[in-house]
């Protein structure tokens, strides 16, 4: 079946390689997931698999080494590293072809090789013409990902100017005729009031062709920082903290700043008073919701929740999951939630990725996640929730996840696949149909 869903966020390829000397850490290795307009997507996994250097790169904090990211169908985030690879890979092509036209023309005498002379001339063209239309191809591959990562902001404020201007454009026509019509008429008193009224609107047309100007993509996706307390500037007020979005966004007036600022306040669940005070004076949990504030200030699209409960108590958690969930509702939020409790991702998201070592293993939704949990790795991770029940706790049986002995990858190589519509499992073809049987067992027990 066919889903007709808006894809708001798309990452493909996604690569995040970091160099420690001589060596590479793959953080982030080719990974792949659509985010749907209006949905909640959890990205699970243990401590180091790349879930939070996923969602930086998203945003833009760290530039990718490799995988493009669209958001709203625009490219925001574009690697190289795929098109490197491709140049590097065609360039081993053709010295190996090279060398064994070379050692063919060696074993032969000077009269075959005069007599093969123009055969030979016209390999080494036809090779020579194939690597180069590979390189050429990706060097505009990386021409366009460079122009697509440097200049889709600007890309975007261009397309919110014309907005400004279409939605004014009329107006002015419009007030423009009235003038006429009042000047043909020697209506003086008229006249007067049609100019201040023109006057008036060109404020208006400018003042927001100017914000326009100034506006970026990116103000589309925002974070919310694991760490509530270190994402906070301890030497400004919150007033100042929530409104720096606004501020940067070139918006002046100080009564529009401070109503907007008193209501994220008020959407969070503080009070205006909070406004002039500092981060240190506040808990834990009002310090994130100040972060939530200065979050969803400019009205994103997107947001990006990096563990945003982790440091906080369990009483604390479940207040600033259950606003998280008001606001997605109230402002038509859509959410990348990070966490490592499969518990609570359970409960908060519509679907889940489960990443380990920089890939994504396995991706369904919520339920079929828990209703059909097939790679190791998954099944190691939901082991781990405890529950409050002693009985089920002295039988529970924590499942060791060892990537050496769980799969055997030396004859074939895993690669995502669908074995239910919208479960996708990193397996080979060996593991798939292994997979396939475990379903149909626990469909079986479950049914009896």
């Amino acid at each position: 079946m066919e889903d007709n869903r808006k894809v708001l966020l798309k990452v493909e390829h996604l690569s995040q390689h970091f160099k420690l000397g001589k060596h590479v850490l793959r953080a982030v290795d080719d990974v792949n997931f659509e985010i749907y307009k209006g949905e909640v997507f959890g990205l699970v996994g243990e401590s180091g698999c790349g879930k939070t250097t996923t969602g930086r790169t998203i945003i833009r904090l760290y530039d990718a080494t490799g995988g493009s990211v669209y958001f709203d169908d625009k490219r925001i985030v574009a690697g190289t590293l795929e098109y490197k690879t491709a140049i590097k890979m065609a360039k081993a092509k053709f010295d190996a072809a090279n060398d064994a036209l070379n050692k063919e023309m060696k074993a032969l005498s000077p009269e075959e090789k005069s007599a093969r002379a123009n055969e030979f001339n016209e390999k080494k063209k036809a090779i020579a013409d194939e690597f180069n239309a590979v390189k050429n191809e990706n060097i505009e591959k990386i021409k366009l990902a460079r122009y697509d990562h440097r200049n889709c902001n600007k890309e975007f404020a261009k397309f919110e100017v014309q907005k400004v201007v279409d939605k004014y454009n009329p107006l002015f026509e419009d007030l423009n005729g009235k003038i006429e019509a009042a000047k043909a008429s020697n209506n003086d008193a008229e006249l007067a009031e049609l100019n201040n009224q023109l006057d008036t609107l060109t404020k208006k047309f400018k003042e927001e062709k100017r914000i326009a100007s100034k506006d970026r993509i990116m103000n589309k996706i925002q974070m919310i920082f694991q760490d509530p307390i270190a994402s906070l500037d301890p030497r400004m007020t919150v007033r100042d903290i929530i409104a720096e979005g606004l501020i940067i966004r070139g918006i002046r007036d100080k009564k529009y700043i401070d109503e907007r600022v008193y209501k994220m306040l008020e959407l969070v669940g503080l009070v205006q008073e909070h406004a002039t005070r500092y981060p240190h004076e506040f808990s834990g949990g009002q310090r994130q919701r100040i972060g939530i504030a200065r979050s969803i200030i400019l009205e994103p699209e997107l947001i990006i929740a990096d563990e945003p409960i982790s440091a906080l108590d369990v009483s604390i958690q479940a207040q600033v999951i259950n606003l998280l969930n008001q606001l997605r509702e109230k402002m038509g939020l859509t959410i990348l939630f990070i966490a490592h409790d499969l518990s609570v991702v359970k409960y908060f998201s519509d679907r889940i990725a489960v990443m380990y070592f920089g890939h994504i293993v396995e991706m369904t939704t919520s339920d079929e996640l828990f209703k059909h949990p097939l790679h190791p790795y998954t099944k190691s991770l939901l082991s781990a929730i405890p529950l409050p029940d002693p009985h089920y706790e002295k039988k529970r049986k924590r499942i060791t996840y060892n990537p050496l002995s769980a799969h055997d990858y030396s004859k074939e190589g895993p690669t995502m696949r669908e074995i239910l519509p919208g479960h996708f499992i990193l397996c080979n073809s060996e593991e798939f149909e292994k997979y396939k049987e475990e379903i149909k067992e626990l469909d079986s027990k479950k049914n009896a």
